[in-house]
Formats: C-alpha cells, sequence, structure tokens
C-alpha cells in the first residue's frame, strides 16, 4: 500500500528503503482498519480500474455498497496481484479462494 500510495514505480534499494521506513511509520500511526480502507481504495483491479467502488461499477455494474458477499469475496480473491488474477475471468484458484 505505501508503495502505491507514496512512492514511484519501479525497482530500486532507495525505493525499497523508502517503503520499509514509511511501512514502519504508517504501522505506528494508522490502525488496521484505516490500512486497508485506504488499500481498498487505491488497489488496482485491472488496467484503470482503481478502488473498490470503481471495481464493483466496472465489474458488477453497482456500487461497492451493494455488492452481494459472493461479489465482494470475488474482489477479495483477486488481491494482491489483480492484475494476475482476474475478477472478470477467474481461475479455479481464485474461485476456490471466493
Amino acid at each position: 500500500m505505501v508503495k502505491n500510495l507514496f512512492l514511484w514505480d519501479g525497482r530500486s534499494w532507495l525505493r525499497k528503503g523508502l517503503e520499509a521506513g514509511i511501512t514502519v511509520g504508517v504501522e505506528l500511526v494508522w490502525t488496521k482498519r484505516r490500512i486497508l480502507t485506504v488499500y481498498l481504495n487505491i488497489v488496482e483491479f485491472g488496467p484503470g480500474i482503481f478502488g473498490v467502488q470503481q471495481a464493483a461499477q466496472h465489474f458488477f455494474n453497482k456500487p461497492a455498497s451493494r455488492l452481494t458477499a459472493g461479489e465482494a469475496a470475488l474482489l477479495a480473491a483477486v488481491l494482491p496481484n489483480p492484475i494476475r488474477f482476474r475478477v472478470n475471468a477467474p481461475s479455479r484458484y481464485v474461485s476456490q479462494r471466493q
């Protein structure tokens, strides 16, 4: 979450070091609930689909507040890699996680 929220794309020891330091700070200051809320609002569920609200609209044509338990579980099942594990074409692995 820290990488996507505060840092740039790419791989370097500098970015990794900053990520580790900021992560410790975030975990000291924010509650787990706050961390999860922020993560769910910034995670990419597909190309250009950021956050659970946009994912709910894109994949299920409804706001996140109206998702069924199964639909919400499917969105959760593709995390932390929703580019590899797809909501619109769930693999057997994703279906089992759901």
